[in-house]
């Protein structure tokens, strides 16, 4: 099988640069899936997820005004979302017991975490709105990502698979018990 023939760069536009470039475009599912697929609540599955088992649902902890499931499509094992269960699309919009509750689970999510997986570190995030990243933006959600040293490769971008190291099913069932056994939430 013969080689691609690749046009030299320096016959298109543009001026060349230091950087080295690493086209992963499968990556866009990421941003664009969910984007407007959920437009209310009847298709959020922030909003459908509490309807369900908690097995179904991947949910560990459910609140007063919040809930903590595990992410569908995790970065790492134990990936969490802490959620709303109004369906609002921004940190602004949550009221006085919604943003206590809020931020009162993501910590203890992370102690929760900590017990079941020694992580050595986390990733916080809430990206707001179609432009901040946000895969589903009209339902207000924080990810909490354990870490550990040595975690990431190349291999969800060359081989576009992630290695993860328990089911979901599995690690749902070992944070939830871990939360109901002293989480204090």
């Amino acid at each position: 099988m013969a080689e691609p023939q690749y046009q030299d760069a320096s016959e298109l536009a543009g001026v060349p640069d230091a950087f080295q470039r690493l086209w992963n475009p499968h990556r866009a599912a990421y941003q664009t899936r969910g984007q407007d697929q959920v437009t209310h609540e009847n298709n959020c599955p922030f909003c459908q997820g509490p309807q369900r088992s908690d097995e179904q649902s991947l949910i560990v902890h459910r609140g007063v005004t919040c809930f903590v499931l595990l992410n569908l499509y995790p970065y790492n094992p134990g990936h969490l979302l802490v959620c709303p269960y109004r369906h609002i699309p921004d940190l602004t919009d949550l009221q006085e017991q919604e943003a206590g509750e809020f931020i009162t689970l993501a910590q203890t999510a992370m102690e929760v975490l900590r017990r079941v997986a020694q992580p050595a570190g986390f990733n916080l995030g809430i990206n707001q709105g179609k432009v901040g990243g946000a895969g589903i933006a009209a339902h207000l959600h924080q990810h909490i990502v354990p870490r550990w040293g040595g975690d990431t490769n190349f291999l969800p971008i060359v081989a576009q698979t992630k290695n993860l190291s328990a089911t979901l099913g599995e690690t749902r069932r070992l944070v939830a018990e871990a939360w109901a056994e002293g989480a204090g939430t």
